[in-house]
């Protein structure tokens, strides 16, 4: 089927054919889950690329900030002004202060700013 760009891949999605190709996968096991980068078509050979960790954290949706340093540890509330994955940077605001920061989604959905 074909699949858009943003769509999370299924088992159903994806099949292992045998072949060599650059630059493409050797098991399923990283596609299922993965979320599209543009559109997939049917029986095509799906690349690198093409596809990246599904997103764990989605535009204007209220997240944690963490800051932790030395010991010092504090948390608010804030809104997420982009999307992405655990490990990957975003721009957050703090909700209290308005103020605007990057900082690195943590496997949990938090958000965790450094200095």
């Amino acid at each position: 089927r074909t699949i858009r760009p943003g769509e999370t891949l299924g088992a159903m999605d994806v099949m292992i054919i045998r072949g060599a190709a650059e630059n493409t996968f050797d098991s399923t096991d990283l596609l299922i889950g993965a979320e599209t980068k543009v559109a997939l078509y049917a029986g095509r050979v799906i690349l690198r690329n093409q596809i990246t960790q599904a997103a764990s954290v989605e535009r204007n949706q209220v997240i944690e900030i963490r800051f932790n340093s030395n010991g010092l540890s504090m948390t608010t509330e804030g809104r997420a002004l982009g999307r992405g994955a655990a490990g990957q940077r975003i721009r957050v605001m703090n909700l209290a202060s308005k103020t605007s920061i990057f900082g690195t989604i943590q496997q949990d959905g938090s958000v965790l700013v450094s200095k």
